[in-house]
């Protein structure tokens, strides 16, 4: 089943990072960005686990603050990409499943998960997992698509038309991630402008959907604190 599951983005780091290329998929990147850094705080010398790390490209930022990243996903091609990108900074690339990190209890500061979640089905494992590596006090932030989002009603029809990414995907609601665990969270979306929007009105339509707290914005984030 990983190895099934790793074939779904062995043929996608070239694809994945060209979308955050074009003039909307950039702004959609630095939107989440912003809220990733917000939720997680990373701060110098911290030792962090990215699971589902991809390319890489949600790592830089938490790099950029000085902190240390283990960073693992189920693709070897991801994780070369990650590797490659990463090579000058604290960054330790591991191809290794979220159900089964490759560490001790304890091991982390904090942990972050990107848009790995809604290709897992038996979601409140993997944040168990999250936990577990985590040390009492630490901060565990993960960030998937958001059941709430219009995104979601598009990517759910064209996946009922042709086979795309999304179509073994499951997107959950703030409330069903918070529900994950039994400590309490708090939850924020990102991404409240569309696909087709026109990315000098995206930013405008992204701060009046932070300013007024919508809960169906794209991208849903959490953060617990592990008791």
């Amino acid at each position: 089943m990983p190895r099934e599951k790793a074939q779904l983005f062995d043929e996608w780091p070239d694809q994945y990072d060209r979308w955050f290329e074009t003039p909307i998929g950039s702004i959609v990147k630095d939107c989440e960005m912003r809220l990733i850094k917000e939720l997680l705080a990373p701060e110098a010398g911290d030792l962090i686990v990215d699971a589902g790390c991809g390319t890489g490209l949600f790592t830089l930022d938490t790099l950029a603050s000085g902190a240390h990243v283990a960073g693992l996903d189920l693709s070897l091609p991801m994780v070369r990409k990650a590797a490659a990108r990463l090579f000058s900074l604290p960054f330790n690339p591991l191809v290794g499943d979220m159900f089964a990190l490759p560490f001790k209890d304890g091991t982390f500061d904090k942990a972050v998960s990107v848009t790995a979640l809604e290709f897992i089905e038996d979601a409140s494992s993997a944040v168990e997992e999250l936990f577990r590596v985590t040390k009492s006090g630490g901060d565990i932030v993960v960030a998937t698509l958001n059941s709430l989002s219009p995104w979601a009603v598009r990517r759910k029809k064209e996946a009922g038309e042709k086979e795309t990414i999304f179509s073994k995907a499951f997107f959950r609601s703030p409330g069903e991630l918070l529900a994950l665990t039994p400590v309490a969270g708090v939850a924020k979306t990102a991404i409240h402008f569309q696909k087709d929007s026109d990315p000098r009105a995206a930013l405008g339509l992204e701060e009046q959907g932070r300013e007024t707290g919508l809960q169906t914005g794209a991208f849903v984030a959490v953060r617990w604190r592990k008791p």
